[in-house]
């Protein structure tokens, strides 16, 4: 039987089937999208003669991952190819949405309306060197070029072991990769496994815009978000200084957060972006004239070597400084207008403060009822039931406000990276050398993926303990969101991500340059792991 996946055309067709199987995160092509792949890969001649070697494994909501293995009888070293098959909506189509899945077809559309698109657009489009179509660059092709190697590495017996990996659920809380690690390490196991390195396909983003360098990976930025719960003071309108407002309260945080460098970090000559705010309102739920006392806040900060306690560490940190100063101008105000403070402390506490005092009160069965009657909530998500827990929590116990209750809400990416590694340091050089020989490419080496990804939840090197702080902070943690550090601890292998080139991901024109993903970046992977295959035997 002759390869279904070797050629370039072969790639292209395939990558284009991937795309026509619409899989938009939270909606049932992303649930029906496994048992295609698992087809898909059950056509090739290997798994056809070894079925077992595919399999699907549960996630959440019906959605699944996929494993294929291919097992060389004389090896242990192991590749995991990773990749995700979850894409965002296609609202900003428009009209074309119905044809977003369909690449020859939307290319001819945009062709009709090339003038309303920016130049560089307009020249990619005529140059019939790009494909179009929703998750065509992030990241279906990756998953395509990985099933080609996979399929490669069967065909020519590749002395070496390859795990394919493609998950559901990257773009909201990676619950696909949080659930699949498991099944990797079962896999190490039941078949003598030894992995040698975690490598991932996710696209190269650009670092500025225009920018069309071709990147190689080391590591991936870290993601986490603070949030906060203010509790101020009701009050009636007329009254103002009667009580306080969370809205005022949360002014003070949300200025100390917002583009602090307290939360930069530079590692390797690259620096993380500095924290802005993703939301933050009041949650007053009907008009009326009695002031908001209640606000929610949730804050993003990347990361690339502090764990959750450093982070909260800062944080914290920031929040007692502005309570002091809100406390401070209130009651400069109250003087003004000859009026007595009718309070003089600003409470900052961690959620899981809040918790142990709300156990004192009310005793441990009460204050779990109230937080299980939250998580079965079907109407509310994973950050809204963070919030709610911790708000039904301190509405029971005023005594404590005002105040500020700090927490985390999913998800959290640990920052991941392997430059260091001198095994990566040869994967790099070799595939450098190998791109510049064989295509004239160029490949830089960046140290932080900046896209976030999946590569998160494997070689977690934190040995400090800092993630309890995430447990321990993070309302809905242990049932409807988990990170499985131990076992990410045991996936102990580097990591590195090569992808293919292209642009504008989650915009209508998201599109992929063929000659890099179809020729040159199957290739370069191909190459490097049967170079690795050489070096650890």
């Amino acid at each position: 039987m002759a390869g279904l996946w070797t050629t370039p055309q072969q790639v292209r067709d395939l990558t284009e089937q991937l795309v026509g199987w619409e899989s938009q995160g939270l909606t049932e092509g992303e649930v029906t999208f496994p048992e295609k792949l698992q087809a898909k890969l059950l056509e090739t001649e290997y798994f056809q003669e070894n079925p077992e070697f595919v399999s699907l494994g549960e996630v959440d909501w019906e959605r699944r991952y996929v494993t294929a293995l291919y097992k060389h009888e004389q090896a242990s070293h192991t590749v995991v190819l990773l990749s995700h098959f979850d894409t965002v909506a296609v609202h900003e189509y428009g009209d074309l949405a119905p044809l977003a899945y369909q690449p020859a077809k939307l290319e001819k559309a945009f062709q009709k309306i090339k003038n309303e698109f920016k130049p560089e657009m307009q020249a990619d489009l005529a140059s019939g060197e790009y494909l179009f179509g929703r998750g065509i660059m992030d990241m279906k092709s990756g998953l395509a070029i990985h099933m080609s190697l996979i399929e490669r590495a069967s065909l020519e017996q590749w002395p070496i072991n390859i795990v394919l990996l493609s998950v559901p659920d990257e773009k909201v809380n990676s619950a696909g990769m949080r659930y699949g690690v498991s099944k990797l390490l079962d896999l190490e196991r039941q078949y003598g496994l030894e992995y040698v390195l975690f490598l991932n396909g996710e696209p190269v983003f650009a670092n500025s815009p225009g920018d069309e360098s071709q990147y190689i990976y080391t590591g991936s930025i870290g993601k986490i978000m603070p949030s906060a719960l203010f509790y101020g003071k009701e009050t009636h309108a007329g009254e103002p200084l009667a009580g306080m407002t969370s809205s005022f309260l949360s002014t003070y945080l949300t200025r100390k957060i917002e583009w602090n460098p307290a939360f930069s970090e530079t590692v390797h000559g690259e620096k993380t972006p500095l924290p802005v705010t993703l939301t933050q309102g009041d949650m007053k739920e009907e008009y009326s004239v009695q002031t908001p006392y209640r606000t929610k806040a949730l804050y993003n900060v990347f990361t690339m070597e502090r764990n959750a306690e450093d982070v909260m560490g800062i944080f914290e940190g920031l929040a007692k400084e502005s309570a002091a100063e809100c406390l401070e101008d209130y009651r400069s105000l109250c003087q003004k207008v000859g009026m007595v403070p009718r309070f003089d402390e600003i409470r900052v506490l961690r959620y899981e403060e809040l918790v142990e005092y709300a156990k004192e009160k009310f005793g441990l069965d009460y204050v779990n009822r109230l937080i299980r009657d939250t998580l079965m909530d079907p109407d509310r998500d994973v950050r809204d039931k963070s919030f709610h827990i911790a708000d039904i929590l301190l509405l029971n116990c005023q005594e404590l406000t005002p105040g500020i209750v700090l927490l985390f809400a999913p998800p959290y990416y640990p920052a991941v990276n392997s430059s260091e590694d001198s095994f990566i340091k040869e994967c790099v050089a070799y595939a450098t050398q190998y791109a510049r020989e064989r295509f004239d490419l160029e490949l830089e080496q960046v140290h932080f993926f900046n896209g976030i990804s999946d590569l998160s939840y494997v070689n977690y090197r934190d040995t400090s303990s800092g993630w309890l702080s995430y447990e321990n902070n993070t309302p809905v943690y242990g049932d409807l969101y988990n990170i499985p550090f131990q076992t990410m601890q045991e996936l102990n292998a580097p990591v590195l991500n090569i992808g293919p080139f292209g642009k504008d991901p989650h915009k209508r024109t998201e599109r992929l340059h063929m000659k890099n993903a179809f020729e040159e970046v199957p290739e370069i992977i191909a190459s490097l792991i049967l170079h690795m295959a050489e070096q650890t035997d």
